[in-house]
């Protein structure tokens, strides 16, 4: 469901080859950064949906253990509170001529020694995001979630903290616009219930400019 961004990879037939190559990648777990110690400690399951359709993009952070299991992504609580955010139902999340998913990290990274998730393996974008990203010429809208994509899409745009940066949504959209609108997220993860309270203007006034543009994107 991508096209390959190089020069030898074109249409159906570059997306499908594309996401072989992805699906086979082990660089993780064979050629992990800081040597063989630091090497992914389970069999790699990438999960990634680049689709040639798709005019929104969603730029999460890496696979969790319920999504490691599944293969499929968002297929925990995070992934019900995020349709919420863009009000969309689960038919519609899941069809790839809506939305391409394509985290930072594509393999589920592990747990720390108090159970939360591993930050996104560092092997991972530097070998695919560039291709996978120049796949999608399409893509209308990019939703980056969380502090890592927050750091690979917005670049200057990144304040010095997630709050800041998704406070100053409006000016990202605004220098984003012309090409393809970037819209900044904290993680849906129901651990971040209490930033979402201490921020309110995040449900007031951001979710309903968020709801509004993929609604027009998906034509609903």
């Amino acid at each position: 469901m991508s096209r390959a961004g190089d020069d030898n990879a074109a249409g159906e037939g570059g997306l499908a080859a594309l996401l072989r190559e992805i699906s086979a990648c082990r660089i993780c777990r064979d050629m992990p950064d800081g040597g063989p110690d630091k090497a992914l400690p389970h069999k790699p399951r990438p999960v990634c949906v680049a689709t040639s359709d798709a005019r929104i993009l969603i730029a999460g952070q890496a696979p969790g253990t319920r999504v490691h299991a599944s293969g499929k992504p968002f297929t925990d609580p995070s992934g019900d509170r995020l349709r919420d955010w863009l009000g969309v139902d689960e038919s519609q999340f899941y069809d790839a001529a809506n939305f391409a998913i394509v985290p930072m990290g594509f393999c589920f990274p592990g747990l720390d020694a108090k159970g939360g998730d591993l930050p996104p393996r560092r092997e991972c974008a530097p070998a695919w995001r560039g291709r996978v990203m120049a796949s999608m010429p399409q893509l209308r809208l990019i939703l980056v979630i969380g502090q890592y994509a927050h750091a690979w899409h917005l670049g200057p745009l990144r304040k010095r903290n997630l709050t800041e940066t998704v406070r100053n949504w409006r000016e990202i959209l605004e220098a984003s616009e012309s090409d393809c609108a970037v819209l900044p997220l904290p993680h849906p993860s129901w651990r971040n219930s209490g930033w979402i309270r201490k921020n309110p203007w995040f449900e007031t006034d951001l979710l309903p400019e968020l709801k509004r543009r993929v609604h027009d994107l998906l034509g609903t």
